[in-house]
């Protein structure tokens, strides 16, 4: 999992990528750890969008960051989100982030993936 970003080529994992059935779950734990590792460079954590997911999942940023602790793998963190948030509030924050928020996936996108298949 990508948790230093200072050397402006490695990014976050996208936003549509899945971790089990929750989308943003990656990023915003690629972009919790750097925060947490000092490493976030210029990324913005909890940017908007993260604050709106957590929201949804009904979780608080304090509580997200003692799990990315607590749950230092992808396949711990997801299992502690789905024994933590219901499903109805998993999906309700995908249908978000798909439909409300689909200009900024496709533009992190755009700026993100373009850089890495150049390199």
């Amino acid at each position: 999992m990508p948790t230093d970003f200072r050397d402006g080529k490695t990014f976050p994992r996208r936003g549509r990528e899945p971790s089990g059935d929750a989308l943003w779950l990656l990023r915003v734990s690629d972009k919790g750890r750097a925060y947490l590792a000092g490493t976030i460079h210029d990324y913005i954590y909890p940017c908007p969008m993260d604050q709106g997911v957590l929201e949804r999942w009904k979780i608080t940023r304090d509580e997200f960051e003692d799990a990315l602790v607590r749950f230092p793998t992808d396949d711990l963190l997801r299992a502690w989100l789905h024994d933590r948030v219901a499903p109805q509030d998993i999906n309700g924050a995908n249908e978000w982030l798909l439909n409300e928020r689909k200009e900024n996936l496709d533009r992190q996108d755009a700026e993100e993936v373009a850089t890495v298949e150049q390199h």
